[in-house]
């Protein structure tokens, strides 16, 4: 389980007045960039637990880290409009809390319809990415994956017992995570899961599943190659799955194309999205971020 003396709980409005919630981790040194992390689409701040306790207080440059539970997620409140469990929404959400903190610009990782939430902020608010971290998603997503997820999410299951739930994610997604082991969906079971009764259910609003069902996945998706282009100047990170449903190989090179300084992680036996915390990819992701601040070009002033 998660200890809640590693972290503290923030509580503040989203811009419609719904109470939202983040984690913290530690304090950073400074003038250091904190991270911010942003979860997938029925995921919660818990999602990040081992990775913010690496980036602040294991690696070399301890750094201030907030983790983000959306709306309807984790111990942010449910919304009574489900339309308003989409990824613009959300992201002025997130700038709420951002001014809450008071943080002017950070690192950010995000993980799947995260990193969504990433390409939005750089049309929003630019200046706030100093650094991106993309968790197995990019600009142009796959049909196959969202239909994979849409599929598991209606038929998700109420366990009785926490191992029966990482046993019920071990079914759903073993064949494409065949590199995990039973810790590893264990973790997995506490983040996505809470105690209701004498069941354990989902951590999120079930209305969000619904938000879904309007997709027509015969048609190609719409992307966001035009927000993407517009980061080309941010350092990036792009990590996907070997065996993601979601990022195509073929995306992930257009991406390095467009982006000629970006920099890739391919994790063998993992598919969507990579388990953060495995691996060298928490070293990974701090050095990543280390490096990108070291060198930053400083503001530049004018006399004029």
């Amino acid at each position: 389980m998660q200890d809640n003396g590693s972290f503290s709980d923030f509580f503040y409005p989203a811009p419609d007045g719904l109470r939202l919630h983040a984690r913290l981790y530690g304090e950073g040194a400074a003038g250091s960039w904190p991270v911010v992390c942003l979860p997938g689409l029925t995921r919660n701040a818990r999602d990040f637990h081992e990775l913010a306790l690496h980036l602040a207080r294991e690696a070399p440059a301890p750094r201030r880290v907030v983790a983000f539970d959306y709306r309807g997620r984790g111990l942010s409140a449910h919304d009574a409009n489900p339309a308003n469990y989409n990824v613009g929404v959300e992201a002025a959400d997130i700038l709420a809390g951002l001014d809450a903190l008071k943080i002017a610009e950070a690192a950010f990782i995000g993980t799947s319809r995260g990193g969504l939430i990433v390409h939005l902020l750089g049309a929003m608010r630019p200046n706030v990415l100093k650094a991106i971290v993309l968790n197995d998603i990019g600009p142009a997503i796959e049909a196959e994956g969202l239909a994979h997820i849409r599929n598991y999410l209606h038929s998700a299951s109420r366990p009785a017992t926490l191992a029966e739930a990482a046993e019920a994610q071990r079914k759903a997604h073993g064949a494409d995570f065949p590199a995990l082991r039973s810790q590893d969906w264990e973790r997995m079971a506490v983040a996505i899961y809470r105690q209701q009764g004498r069941a354990w259910v989902p951590d999120y609003d079930p209305k969000l599943v619904g938000t879904l069902d309007g997709l027509d996945l015969s048609v190609p998706l719409p992307t966001l190659w035009p927000q993407f282009n517009a980061l080309a100047a941010v350092p990036m990170l792009a990590i996907r799955g070997a065996n993601s449903r979601l990022l195509s190989s073929a995306t992930l090179a257009e991406m390095r194309r467009r982006h000629p300084g970006m920099e890739t992680i391919v994790v063998d036996g993992q598919g969507h999205a990579p388990f953060l915390e495995t691996g060298d990819l928490p070293a990974r992701i701090a050095g990543f971020i280390e490096q990108a601040e070291k060198t930053a070009q400083p503001p530049k002033f004018s006399n004029k």
